[in-house]
């Protein structure tokens, strides 16, 4: 199925904004990106960045139909829109759907501005966990895993500042867990003592990265952590290493608590994030022992427009009024 108006593609996220003007099958037509993310937007004044991001789009395609995932939808955001429970597919997501009363609707009265909601899983029970964003990308990919259409379960790796690691299974995210490995990162190098040893050479997947990766994967991580200084100290490990061996440590510990939550080792995992993240994440795995697959990184606004294809469902849209 074709999109019969145009479709312009939104990924709102904390400190970045991607739009994309697509075409009736799909296909990029346009993109731009700012870091005029959630929490960089003046008072709060969504709409005002909204029209000075794609205004011009709005101008050009009175019609439009604009999907918007990520953050945008959270207490934080525009407007809250409550989160879809796994496990959950491409229709269910959309029947999740918010749409936003704006205050430009009658300089746009053809325009109609929807809203993704995010997904909720307690994948360890009495543990609630959830993602915004992540999902439209997860969703997006599954055509290009073996895996879509078969009761197969494939895993999706997307790293980050909340590294998330998701379980899908004939077209849908049947699980997910979240792990704060970025952010963690972040902190140690701002505002520990471990930061004081580091040079400014960034994280390289080089020989000291594989050997945080071992340790780290071995636990104990409080304990190897302080070895980012120790190992300075002594003599076996260079400052300009620091950053590399710490970012192993972390990785190896996320990636060996992720593949051992997992119900039996996948043969594969996917990736789907920054190529400088990807490429630490590849190294990590494959040295514990995973297969890894690229994907493509645009792939939020291929799920986007899934979305928006669901919505020229009129039978869907009335369901959501």
């Amino acid at each position: 199925m074709t999109a019969p108006r145009p479709v312009i593609a939104v990924d709102w996220g904390t400190s970045s904004f991607r739009a994309y003007v697509l075409g009736p099958d799909g296909a990029i037509r346009d993109r731009r990106a700012s870091d005029s993310g959630i929490l960089r937007v003046p008072g709060g004044d969504f709409a005002a960045a909204f029209r000075q991001q794609v205004g011009d789009w709005l101008d050009e395609r009175p019609g439009a139909l604009v999907v918007m995932s990520g953050m945008i939808g959270s207490r934080q955001g525009w407007v809250e829109v409550p989160y879809c429970p796994c496990p959950c597919d491409l229709s269910m997501l959309a029947g999740g759907l918010k749409r936003l009363d704006w205050s430009d609707a009658q300089r746009w009265p053809g325009v109609e501005v929807w809203i993704v909601p995010g997904l909720s899983a307690e994948t360890v029970p009495g543990l609630p966990d959830v993602m915004r964003g992540e999902e439209i990308q997860i969703l997006g990919a599954m055509s290009d895993l073996s895996a879509e259409g078969s009761g197969k379960r494939a895993v999706i790796c997307l790293p980050g500042t909340h590294s998330k690691w998701a379980s899908v299974a004939g077209g849908a995210v049947t699980g997910f867990a979240t792990y704060m490995t970025g952010e963690v990162y972040d902190l140690l190098q701002r505002h520990s003592i471990l930061g004081r040893l580091m040079t400014a050479e960034p994280a390289a997947a080089d020989a000291w990265f594989e050997q945080g990766v071992a340790l780290g994967a071995e636990g104990a991580l409080l304990r190897v952590l302080f070895s980012a200084r120790s190992r300075v100290l002594s003599g076996a490990l260079p400052e300009g290493a620091v950053r590399s061996y710490l970012s192993g440590l972390l990785i190896g510990h996320e990636v060996s608590a992720a593949l051992r939550d997992l119900e039996g080792p996948p043969p594969q995992v996917a990736l789907l994030g920054t190529p400088a993240l990807e490429a630490l994440y590849e190294v990590a795995l494959r040295n514990l022992g995973c297969d890894v697959r690229r994907l493509d990184a645009e792939v939020a606004a291929k799920g986007l427009f899934q979305v928006a294809r669901r919505l020229f469902d009129g039978d869907t849209i009335a369901r959501m009024r």
